[in-house]
């Protein structure tokens, strides 16, 4: 006879090796199969993740009821491995459980970010430097990288004003279409979109190494207020991360001209004459809690089967080929 207690160790170990391990998470690769310079998607959700705080719509509840895990604020890692530097684009609400999870996988076990690159001052884009600040990490002298008007918001109000004096952030000016050299490989540019720009402008990124260029755009107004061709722009690249915050006019319960996005539906009208191979560079990111895109299976099926790509938490681009 099987003793209990030899028989509760031998079912939890026969449990073990059924049940994969709960310590991944949705990040499906490992640091020794990455490649040595790549990009990272950290998260995809807009500004407020999802579910979104007072929701009780059948889309939060859907994550409430187990039926959705939660979706992190949008970031994208770049890590170049040859250099051991790691960086972000983004400091969002979830800072905390993306830069673990970047520094896990790019292996190099740094205490820091060798740099933070903001695209505009909406509370999903920055307020994730206080996890910089002395009550938490209390990093010395993290470039952080912003516009003009973004660096005169970070320097002139608290609490980010802090984060300055005491040394934990250095910030660093950008100026639109200047390129900034990360490594020998790798360099980013950042160009102005137009968006609501209440505290600071916004920009898109361009990520360039030898072989890559990939465009991050999570927030801009509308295509046809900008001054360049998206279409243009899409052609120039191998990849473009593009604003998804909804998917359709009237998705809200509010007049959705006073926050006026690129709907999902909109944008594919407008790339679908396209040949395939440039349709399929376009990834859709940055998905409000009611775009079904963030939720629902059937949905991101159509939108892939009309040659679109939609971005998910762990989707790595390999920059080294």
């Amino acid at each position: 006879m099987i003793r209990p207690k030899v028989f509760k160790v031998v079912l939890l170990l026969l449990i073990s090796m059924i049940i994969p391990s709960c310590t991944e998470n949705s990040i499906k690769q490992t640091s020794t199969e990455l490649p040595d310079q790549f990009i990272m998607v950290l998260g995809v959700a807009q500004d407020a993740g999802y579910p979104q705080a007072g929701c009780t719509k059948q889309c939060c509840m859907r994550y409430y009821n187990g039926e959705h895990e939660a979706e992190r604020v949008v970031s994208l890692g770049i890590v170049d491995r040859a250099v051991g530097k790691v960086w972000m684009i983004e400091a969002t609400p979830d800072f905390k459980s993306q830069w673990h999870d970047l520094n896990e996988k790019s292996g190099l076990n740094k205490t820091a970010p060798d740099g933070i690159f903001l695209t505009h001052a909406h509370v999903g884009h920055y307020t994730g430097l206080m996890e910089l600040g002395r009550e938490i990490m209390g990093t010395s002298n993290v470039p952080v990288y912003g516009m003009p008007v973004m660096w005169s918001y970070l320097t002139e109000n608290g609490p980010w004003s802090q984060l300055v004096a005491l040394e934990n952030i250095s910030l660093q000016k950008l100026a639109a279409d200047s390129t900034t050299r990360l490594s020998p490989d790798i360099s980013i540019t950042p160009f102005l979109v137009p968006h609501r720009d209440e505290f600071s402008e916004t920009v898109g990124y361009r990520i360039e190494s030898g072989s890559k260029s990939i465009i991050f755009i999570p927030d801009i107004d509308k295509w046809s207020k900008w001054d360049r061709s998206i279409r243009e722009l899409v052609a120039s690249a191998d990849v473009a991360f593009l604003d998804a915050t909804f998917f359709r006019n009237g998705e809200i319960a509010r007049d959705m001209s006073e926050v006026p996005h690129p709907f999902v539906e909109e944008s594919m009208v407008l790339f679908e004459d396209l040949p395939e191979s440039e349709r399929s560079k376009v990834h859709f990111i940055h998905f409000n809690h009611t775009n079904p895109l963030i939720w629902d299976k059937e949905v991101r099926k159509i939108v892939r089967a009309r040659g679109f790509g939609v971005a998910s938490e762990g989707d790595v681009i390999r920059l080294d080929e």
